[in-house]
């Protein structure tokens, strides 16, 4: 036994509860989110702001279980492909008013389900790929971009919900065909105008053209085969002809002894 009186030491106290580790989950929720955005959370739904950030590329650490994604008035110039495969839970993607020229043809996967809203207005598209959009139930807006009115554009938006308030303002800001130029796709498509028509044809008149080449081939070169064959057939019959025939030779060697 210790000496009477004396005192054990005492334990170390008890890590603090309550407000501080609150405050520790409150940062590490904050961190979660990308340092020029802000990410508040209501009724535990986390939505992602990055509007007008100056941002040239889409940032990292947005939270996976964020919900809305606004990105608008940026300066982004590309979807790469699978940008967005981290976001499950996404339901509203705003990407425009930036200067998108290229989208990745698997831009968006992981978000074919979920996604309600996705917004490419006030961009600089001119081509779609067709499997970038083509999966996703989302509506789309695509007005006010300098879109190329051709087949594969009008293959891609026969897999579209495009938004029907925003559908009239996209227009044919060039064409495959100069008359379309300028002209509201919709209304171009309604009146019963199709792109790909016109690519058949000209793919038609291409493989016309490819054929009656290799036809032209063939023939030529069966031409030149007949020819050098007779040739070779005529030179072969002279020298027949030159040879001596069997009894005028007998004769000239005289009669047998």
């Amino acid at each position: 036994m210790g000496p009477r009186g004396a005192r054990s030491p005492r334990a170390p106290p008890a890590p603090a509860r309550g407000p501080g580790l609150l405050l520790l989950l409150g940062l590490r929720l904050g961190a979660a989110c990308p340092a020029a955005c802000q990410c508040p959370e209501l009724a535990g739904a986390v939505a992602v702001h990055c509007s007008a950030r100056g941002l040239r590329e889409i940032p990292g650490g947005i939270p996976a279980d964020a919900v809305l994604l606004k990105l608008d008035g940026n300066e982004i110039s590309r979807v790469p492909n699978g940008a967005f495969q981290h976001l499950p839970q996404l339901r509203e993607l705003d990407l425009s008013r930036n200067a998108i020229e290229a989208v990745g043809p698997s831009a968006f996967s992981g978000l074919a389900g979920g996604l309600r809203l996705l917004d490419l207005s006030h961009n600089r598209i001119r081509r779609i790929p067709k499997d970038a959009l083509g999966k996703l139930s989302a509506q789309v807006r695509l007005a006010h971009n300098p879109l190329h009115c051709e087949c594969a554009l009008q293959e891609a938006l026969w897999e579209l919900k495009l938004d029907p308030d925003s559908v009239d303002d996209i227009a044919c800001h060039s064409a495959a065909q100069e008359a379309f130029v300028g002209k509201p796709l919709i209304q171009v498509l309604d009146s019963g105008v199709s792109f790909c028509s016109a690519h058949r044809k000209t793919t038609d008149v291409a493989m016309l053209v490819t054929m009656f080449g290799w036809f032209a081939m063939v023939v030529t070169y069966v031409v030149y085969y007949v020819r050098h064959n007779q040739e070779d057939a005529r030179r072969h019959l002279e020298y027949l002809k030159s040879l001596p025939s069997a009894p005028a030779a007998k004769d000239a060697r005289g009669p047998a002894p």
